[in-house]
């Protein structure tokens, strides 16, 4: 179908179905972005939660009674270390300007062709005060010891954060797929509609021509067939 002479109404459903196709492609590319920044956000958190294990440890040796005032003076130094590289990697995660893990990161990605198919997420804040580490103090036995209940937790709290971003991309990954399959069931039974069937063509020209051929060489044979009975009587 080439234009809405040759059939108005298939014309018009054709038109309809590639616009849903352009529309479920859009979606697709939501999606992909959506992957993309929970993505980022999952590399961000991963990194936070390796700081953590190692605060773990951190603590667990300055709770030691063996070791010196010193010595837990050095591994409090760690400690804020490893806690300011925590805040860098907050403040420096962001996709398009936006800050992704300090708690702000809250939209609703478009991941189909209505306006009601939408996924909200919102990622949890991973920053030091928020997961309840920014005052904890290894400098003695006594807090180094309190220090390993809440990095513990901390370290509880990160791991549900991280579930829940599981489940956002979990939810994605189908959304994916679906789209992908609609983009191509769609564009199928719109080539069905509008498309020619090239192949069909083909035979038929291919039949035109053996019947132009035919006709042309009987018009040929019934040209001779008078010259061939004047020759007999020569």
């Amino acid at each position: 179908i080439n234009s809405p002479a040759e059939d108005p109404a298939g014309y018009m459903l054709a038109r309809g179905l590639e616009a849903r196709k352009r529309g479920l492609q859009v979606a697709l590319d939501n999606v992909s972005n959506a992957q993309n920044i929970l993505d980022v956000a999952e590399g961000a958190y991963s990194n936070i939660m390796d700081i953590l294990q190692t605060l773990k440890e951190k603590a667990t040796q300055a709770a030691d009674g063996s070791l010196n005032d010193t010595q837990r003076s050095a591994i409090d130094g760690q400690a804020t270390a490893l806690i300011s590289e925590i805040e860098d990697i907050v403040n420096n995660v962001t996709f398009n300007g936006s800050k992704l893990i300090d708690g702000n990161y809250s939209v609703a990605f478009q991941t189909g062709e209505t306006g009601s198919e939408q996924l909200s997420v919102s990622l949890s804040a991973a920053d030091s005060a928020s997961l309840g580490i920014d005052a904890i103090d290894l400098s003695t036995a006594n807090g180094a010891s309190t220090a390993i209940g809440t990095i513990s937790s901390a370290i509880d709290d990160l791991s549900g954060y991280m579930k829940t971003l599981g489940e956002y991309k979990v939810r994605l990954q189908s959304k994916q797929s679906n789209l992908s399959n609609a983009i191509t069931n769609t564009e199928s039974v719109r080539s069905t509609l509008e498309d020619a069937d090239f192949a069909k063509e083909q035979m038929e020209v291919m039949k035109l021509q053996i019947l132009q051929q035919t006709s042309l060489s009987s018009l040929t044979q019934a040209n001779s067939a008078p010259q061939l009975v004047l020759s007999l009587f020569r």
